[in-house]
């Protein structure tokens, strides 16, 4: 309940935002252009210049020039808070490791019987809630860059960091980023800030160290977006930003994790 009123109130201030910047956004602000200015025509549906303005959910409509969200309406016309038109692309590092002991042995949950898998949480500046640390493509970026970079940026306060210490991170964060990973999820996200012309897409990725060597070498620390950073235990009592629960419960099931207390969650009436 409290993720949906939130979903609202950001929505409302999307809203107000969108409508006193029309007039700011004709002239350019923050180099941004609106779609009435001549020479402004962005490519939809393909690969623009540097920009990627295709979905990952195929093709999706023009309607007076516009891109038209294929979700369908929001109440919000206009490209709100988001930074362009149509698809805005992001990447979400999920970095996972499992629960141990004092004495290294992985942690059994007393009621289902599963591991308890942990995963990297940042709670975000802009809202409080917490999330996956995350963030938006650069225009021309590979999204394993993004994954890696947004992870450094957002848990390990890289941007903060001396050469000597970024060139560490960079040797650690490569051996965790080279290894086997799990696509979880590509595609449109339900996001407050989604708009009738201007929505979000992200590629959802799992990283795990089995082990936890490469994490326990790694201090988490707080940086760009993200107000606190920590390891949180996966369940089903989770409240998360947006769409990111969903994304930690597929984690959960690939990996064969606890999630849930209820044997049976399928069934119901009973």
């Amino acid at each position: 309940m409290a993720g949906r009123v939130l979903g609202k109130a950001l929505a409302a201030v999307s809203l107000s935002v969108a409508l006193a910047s029309v007039a700011v956004r004709s002239s350019g602000c923050r180099g941004i252009p609106a779609l009435s200015e001549s020479n402004f025509s962005p490519k939809f549906n393909e690969k623009d210049g540097h920009v990627e303005r295709k979905s990952q959910n195929g093709l999706y409509e023009i309607e007076n020039g516009r891109p038209r969200n294929p979700a369908g309406r929001t109440g919000l016309v206009g490209r709100g808070l988001l930074g362009r038109w149509g698809p805005n692309h992001a990447a979400d590092p999920i970095i996972t490791r499992w629960k141990r002991d004092s004495s290294g042995n992985k942690i059994i949950h007393p009621v289902s019987g599963k591991h308890i898998l942990q995963f990297v949480a940042i709670k975000r500046k802009d809202c409080g809630e917490w999330a996956i640390p995350g963030g938006m493509v650069d225009p021309g970026e590979k999204i394993s860059a993004t994954l890696k970079r947004e992870f450094g940026e957002e848990a390990l306060n890289s941007l903060q960091k001396t050469s000597a210490e970024k060139r560490e991170i960079e040797e650690k964060l490569h051996k965790l980023f080279s290894q086997d990973h799990l696509v979880i999820y590509k595609g449109y996200v339900d996001d407050p800030r989604n708009t009738d012309n201007a929505w979000m897409e992200t590629e959802a990725v799992n990283y795990h160290d089995e082990t936890g060597e490469i994490m326990d070498n790694l201090t988490l620390e707080a940086g760009d977006d993200a107000g606190k950073v920590r390891w949180v235990d996966i369940n089903d009592k989770l409240k998360l930003y947006a769409s990111h629960s969903q994304f930690i419960k597929l984690v959960a099931e690939k990996r064969d994790a606890h999630w849930s207390e209820d044997s049976e969650p399928d069934c119901h009436g009973l």
